[in-house]
């Protein structure tokens, strides 16, 4: 004898009313439970891992002038708070100087090595409390190998081995090139000279 289903529907002007036997009602929340996760089961489309269209690893030098080293000093301080001046770094994790610097880039961490470029921009130390600095500046190229520029602007929190900036445009070479650059201090001597090694890696090449 088969077992039998039955629907009754009850109508009113503001409701209409389903029920059905229990066995039935089992069966069909059964078959739902097993249709809702099928689709929760559908696996996410991952994203692809990028590899960068274009990669660099530049160093630039930068000597702090100090009043005494005009000859081959790099970058200099043109603002400061008032427990300052322009030719000693601020207290308190030298907030408020700002260095403007015209920096030699080379394709070693040598010093004397022959540059390529210039990094042309500047920094600002704009914690109390941390050491750590805004940066704004570009590459200039003037070797065989590349010419033009890249562009580069970001927080710069020095305390950490190595920090990424943005990488916002370029021209000539590097036209509107987009991406990331890494930093890490390579070397410093004092507040008088440090070295960055600057891994460039561009994911929008034209």
């Amino acid at each position: 004898m088969k077992a039998s289903t039955s629907f009754i529907f009850r109508s009113t002007p503001l409701s209409i009313e389903l029920t059905m036997e229990p066995k039935s009602l089992i069966i069909a929340l059964f078959l739902l439970s097993l249709f809702f996760g099928s689709l929760s089961a559908t696996p996410t489309r991952k994203i692809k891992a990028r590899n960068p269209c274009k990669r660099l690893v530049l160093y630039f030098h930068d000597i702090i002038y100090n009043g005494k080293n005009s000859n081959n000093a790099t970058s200099a301080m043109v603002g400061a708070p008032a427990w300052a001046n322009t030719t000693i770094m601020a207290g308190q994790n030298h907030f408020g100087d700002l260095i403007v610097f015209d920096d030699p880039i080379t394709l070693d961490n040598n010093l004397h090595s022959t540059p390529v470029g210039r990094a042309q921009g500047f920094y600002v130390y704009d914690k109390k409390d941390i050491f750590t600095a805004w940066m704004g500046f570009s590459f200039v190229f003037n070797s065989t190998q590349h010419k033009g520029s890249i562009n580069f602007a970001g927080a710069d929190p020095l305390m950490n081995k190595t920090r990424d900036i943005s990488v916002v445009g370029g021209t000539g070479d590097f036209f509107m090139a987009r991406g990331i650059a890494t930093l890490m201090t390579d070397a410093f001597e004092g507040e008088v000279y440090f070295r960055l090694r600057v891994d460039i890696k561009l994911y929008e090449c034209w």
